[in-house]
């Protein structure tokens, strides 16, 4: 218990270094574009809330909260927001006045330095490898729920899917040129799906649902209830279990038991299930050649129907692409969600964006999983990306905003007046707060998410894949979860 709470604590504070990391430097790009222009500089904060250290240095103070979120800058020049930050400093004299130009520079820079940051990052994935699960690389169905959409419209196990809803993917999972999000972003009564069978192409019209939830809870997306096929590979043996006593190795691929052939995971664990505990008879796929193991599972746990092997499926491989590849990646996937955002007909709605908590739980997953630095430093190229963009809106108190009231301000020849500038930042502010209060609220609750699946007026039309919401992006890019997982 003890060495898992340890564990817990280092993955809290790798979540916090890196978070910390990405919000720094943004503020960092802001403050130091804000010396070189000469803006007047109230605090540059590492954390939020009541400061443990406190100081001024060079006229400007640098504090240290005690709230680990992140920092800010203050630039009374560049966002007066008194009514809501209260005057932090007493001064003698007016502010002395500064160019569009200048403002502009210092907007800009908190989105360049967080888009400097995702290249840097990149860089470093594309010298050390980007984890991808064998799992995620297929688009070969091997589970379709019995009575669901797909199983109506005729989809069937070991059926590759090619296209859907007009769209070549080329995985399951994930927001790019995937199974499950085609399925959530079609708009139609229908999801066409073009599938490989036994050598031919064909042509399948699938119906979708959607699953009922509580009001209180983000609204569910479309699904098909099918699930990628997942071969019983061996990922990982655990040090002193049954696989391991066997001689299971990493990297075997389990072709039969008693001899009977097994195509998918789902097999073997029905096998594993029927066998009481009693001894099975395996044939391993081990480097091109077939090697005999007898596995003696044991009885499964009390409660659960099946014993603990001690087997993790499915191997990890590096691949390294490119940082121009990676960034480009991550600016498809947020142009996605915008465009599913504002899409009229689309079922992608603001409560399937995340804020911080959704943003940190996803790191904190991603640390708990094999490869989790590596995993991490993938997504925080994808975060700096979304930081650098959605900071670029046009909408004041956002950097964008900064650069369009500077460019509104050059074109009339004069400052906007000091209140109603204050007033529009102000309201912007409050809007932004109540949207990440919003987004939150769906964040926690999906701590306590349960749900009932009801068909869509299309079900009654041959019907594809339980593809859960999407990432919640732009604020994160969570991966879709699994649509099937084995029996257990």
């Amino acid at each position: 218990m003890v060495p898992k709470i340890l564990n817990s604590l280092l993955i809290v504070l790798e979540v916090l270094m890196i978070f910390n990391l990405l919000i720094v430097v943004h503020e960092l790009g802001h403050f130091l574009a804000a010396r070189w222009r000469g803006l007047v500089i109230d605090e540059f904060g590492i954390w939020f809330g009541k400061p443990l250290w406190r100081k001024k240095l060079g006229g400007v103070w640098f504090s240290l909260g005690s709230i680990p979120a992140g920092g800010f800058v203050k630039l009374p020049q560049l966002a007066p927001m008194e009514a809501i930050e209260g005057d932090t400093e007493e001064r003698e004299e007016p502010l002395p006045a500064i160019t569009p130009l200048d403002k502009i520079i210092v907007a800009l820079a908190g989105p360049v330095f967080s888009f400097l940051l995702a290249i840097v990052m990149a860089s470093v994935v594309w010298a050390v490898g980007k984890p991808v699960h064998e799992f995620d690389q297929t688009t070969v169905i091997g589970f379709v729920k019995p009575g669901g959409p797909a199983d109506r419209a005729g989809l069937l196990p070991g059926d590759r899917i090619l296209e859907v809803d007009g769209n070549a993917v080329d995985r399951f999972t994930g927001p790019l040129h995937s199974v499950t999000w085609r399925v959530v972003r079609s708009e139609g009564e229908t999801i066409a799906f073009k599938i490989e069978r036994g050598g031919q192409v064909l042509k399948i019209q699938s119906g979708w649902e959607r699953e009922e939830v509580p009001g209180w809870k983000r609204k569910s997306l479309r699904k098909v209830f099918i699930g990628q096929r997942l071969t019983p590979s061996v990922g990982k043996v655990a040090a002193g279990s049954v696989a391991e006593a066997a001689g299971i190795q990493p990297g075997d691929l389990i072709a039969a038991v008693n001899t009977a052939p097994v195509v998918d995971l789902g097999k073997f664990y029905e096998s594993l299930e029927k066998t009481g505990g009693e001894p099975m008879q395996l044939t391993l796929q081990r480097g091109g050649s077939s090697v005999s193991a007898t596995l003696s599972p044991g009885l499964p746990p009390e409660g659960g129907k099946i014993p603990n092997l001690g087997i993790s499926w499915g191997q990890m491989t590096l691949t390294h692409p490119s940082p121009l590849e990676q960034v480009a990646d991550a600016v498809m996937t947020i142009r996605n969600m915008m465009d599913a955002l504002f899409s009229p007909k689309s079922d992608v709605k603001a409560q399937h964006f995340s804020g911080p908590v959704g943003i940190l739980k996803a790191y904190y997953s991603l640390f708990d999983s094999e490869q989790g630095w590596r995993l991490a430093l993938a997504f925080s190229v994808f975060f700096n990306v979304n930081l650098a963009l959605f900071n670029m809106l046009p909408f004041p108190v956002l950097d964008g905003g900064h650069i369009t009231l500077a460019i509104i301000e050059s074109l009339r020849r004069k400052p906007m007046g000091g209140r109603l500038l204050e007033g529009v930042q102000t309201a912007c502010a409050v809007a932004v707060m109540v949207f990440l209060a919003y987004v939150t609220f769906f964040d926690v609750s999906d701590f306590f998410s349960a749900k009932k699946a009801v068909p869509s007026a299309a079900q009654a039309v041959p019907g594809a894949t339980a593809a859960p919401a999407p990432g919640a992006a732009p604020s994160s890019d969570r991966a879709p979860e699994k649509a099937v997982e084995p029996a257990k």
